[in-house]
C-alpha cells in the first residue's frame, strides 16, 4: 500500500483532487487530500498571517498527527513550494515528491522568486482595503479556461471551491536546507499545450538533488489536470511511485 498525500495549489482546496483519489483507492493505496489553512473546510481561517509556513505546518503536521511513512507527496502548482518545505522538515516520512505542473524552488527563493509574475498579482491588490487579499485568477477564453478548465459544468463546480489567497504565501521563502531532503526521488509532471500567453515557465534543472537525471512527464491538458485529465494523472502517479 502507498501513502498518497495531494497538495492542492493557490485558491484552491482538497476537492480539486475528488476525481484523482477514488482511482487511487480503488488500487488499494491510502489517499489524503487536506485543504490548507483559509481553503475548503479552513476558509475561515484566512488572514494576512497566513502563509507559507502554515501551509507547510498543516502538512507536516499531517504526517506526524498520522505517524504516515514512505509518503509520496504530491504538490499542484504553487503546493511545490509547500512540499519542498515539508519535506525539509520530514525527509524521513517522504519516498518521493511530486511535482505537478508546480513551483519548483532553490532554497531560499519564494513563488515570486519562481514565477514573476506572481508579483503583479500582490502588486494589483496593493490598493485594495485588504492588500494582502490575493483574488483567484479570472477565467480566460478558450482554450485557456478557469486553470485550464473548459468544460463549463466544471468551470461552474471549480469556482464554487476556489478561495483568496494571502500575500504572504507569496512571499516567504522555501528552507531546503536540510541535506536529507535532497536525497529524496522527485519527478516533475507538466501540463502542456496551452499555457497562457506571457506566461513563462522556468526550465527545470537537469538533475535532481540527489544527482539522479530529473525525470519528467507530460500531459496534454490545463494545469488543473486533476480535474481535466485525472484517469492519466491517476495512471502516472501509481507508475511512478
Amino acid at each position: 500500500m502507498i501513502t498518497y498525500v495531494l497538495v492542492h495549489g493557490a485558491w484552491h482546496d482538497g476537492q480539486c483532487w475528488s476525481r484523482v483519489a477514488p482511482l487511487l483507492t480503488a488500487r488499494g493505496h491510502r489517499v489524503l487530500t487536506p485543504s490548507l489553512t483559509g481553503h475548503g473546510d479552513k476558509a475561515h481561517l484566512l488572514g494576512p498571517e497566513v502563509g507559507l509556513t502554515t501551509h507547510v505546518d498543516d502538512i507536516v503536521g499531517l504526517v506526524l498527527d498520522h505517524d504516515l511513512t514512505d509518503v509520496v507527496l504530491v504538490g499542484h502548482s504553487y503546493a511545490g513550494m509547500v512540499i519542498s518545505n515539508a519535506a525539509n522538515r520530514v525527509p524521513e516520512r517522504i519516498s518521493r515528491l511530486v511535482y505537478l505542473d508546480a513551483m519548483v524552488p532553490t532554497h531560499g527563493e519564494n513563488a515570486i522568486d519562481v514565477m514573476p509574475l506572481t508579483q503583479a498579482l500582490i502588486d494589483g491588490a496593493a490598493g485594495t482595503a485588504e492588500p494582502w487579499r490575493i483574488p483567484p485568477l479570472p477565467e480566460l477564453p478558450a482554450p485557456l479556461g478557469l486553470f485550464g478548465v473548459t468544460d463549463p459544468q466544471d468551470i461552474a463546480w471549480l469556482r464554487t471551491t476556489l478561495a483568496d489567497e494571502s500575500a504572504l504565501c507569496f512571499q516567504q521563502p522555501a528552507e531546503m536546507d536540510n541535506p536529507a531532503q535532497a536525497a529524496i526521488p522527485r519527478v516533475h509532471v507538466l501540463c502542456v499545450g496551452n499555457e497562457p500567453e506571457g506566461v513563462t515557465r522556468r526550465p527545470l534543472p537537469t538533475t535532481q538533488p540527489n544527482g539522479e537525471p530529473s525525470l519528467v512527464h507530460q500531459l496534454e491538458t490545463g494545469h488543473d489536470a486533476m480535474i481535466t485529465m485525472p484517469v492519466e494523472l491517476s495512471a502516472l502517479l501509481l507508475d511512478i511511485a
